[in-house]
């Protein structure tokens, strides 16, 4: 999949909301989004609440504004998990900080019985750290200085709506540079240059 062309690939921009910081301390996840784009064309969202099965701490409510009376007749995570898995088979998923979803779906996944499907992951808080310059990092202290609103920050189908703008915006820089692939993308995520040739 590396000499995909990026034409080809379906990406899926995944983001979720959590109780905490850890699932190794025990916080679970209580919202998922997925938004799918391919070719620059919106094909597909899903969102979903998800009951934790724990109290959600005040402090967790105050950043999403999810509470506990939200998600109390949600499903939990191991019945959404399937459809989940289907959303983003055969997709390239995109995060803004993947080191935080995805080893929190992973978790989620395995308390599930279930594994999160391989996939090639693009982090667009990398891609902006090596070549955006931006003065905050944040989704949306990001998304603001692209010229995007960032209405409902930090909730999932928020986020992903702004996940999918910014990479969009670094697609349009990469490819300029002459970016053609799934690979010349994974390099740019580590690199701090745009060398590719046109």
């Amino acid at each position: 999949m590396h000499k995909t062309r990026i034409e080809d690939i379906t990406f899926a921009f995944v983001d979720i909301e959590t109780t905490g910081l850890s699932p190794r301390r025990g916080d679970r996840v209580c919202e998922v989004a997925v938004l799918k784009n391919r070719a620059g064309e919106t094909l597909d969202s899903f969102v979903r609440l998800v009951n934790p099965g724990c109290p959600i701490p005040p402090q967790a409510s105050a950043v999403h504004r999810i509470t506990d009376d939200m998600v109390s007749g949600e499903p939990r995570f191991e019945a959404i998990a399937p459809a989940l898995a289907n959303e983003v088979a055969g997709c390239v998923i995109v995060c803004h900080n993947a080191s935080f979803d995805v080893p929190f779906l992973e978790f989620e996944f395995g308390q599930a019985g279930l594994r999160f499907p391989a996939a090639h992951v693009l982090d667009t808080l990398k891609f902006a750290r090596r070549h955006g310059g931006f003065q905050s990092n944040r989704l949306g202290n990001i998304a603001t200085a692209l010229g995007y609103c960032p209405d409902g920050w930090h909730r999932a189908l928020a986020d992903v709506k702004m996940t999918e703008f910014v990479f969009l915006h670094f697609l349009n820089l990469f490819r300029e540079k002459g970016a053609r692939t799934l690979d010349d993308l994974k390099r740019l995520e580590l690199s701090c240059k745009c060398d590719f040739a046109q």
